[in-house]
């Protein structure tokens, strides 16, 4: 018996959109759902790019991408909690 090839599907929760494999830097090239937290204040802003300086403390240490991009978290409507 012949085994199928899997070809990994990327569905965006938000817009739907669908592309074959992984969206490039995980993030939906339609609406640019991300998730970013300020690494200093913990400050979390929806966007297709972090800003230079956090709104809310006014620090430019920077953002890390906490969109959740598994099934296991609920995929890229959601906060991965592991961040």
């Amino acid at each position: 018996m012949e085994e199928k090839e899997e070809k990994e599907i990327s569905r965006c929760a938000l817009c739907g959109y669908t592309a074959s494999g992984k969206f490039v830097g995980d993030i939906c090239p339609e609406c640019g759902l991300t998730y970013w937290k300020c690494i200093n204040c913990g400050y979390i802003i929806t966007a297709a790019a972090p800003p230079d300086v956090c709104p809310s403390c006014g620090d430019k240490s920077g953002f890390i991408n906490i969109t959740c991009y598994t099934p296991e978290c609920g995929g890229p409507e959601h906060i991965d909690p592991r961040l």
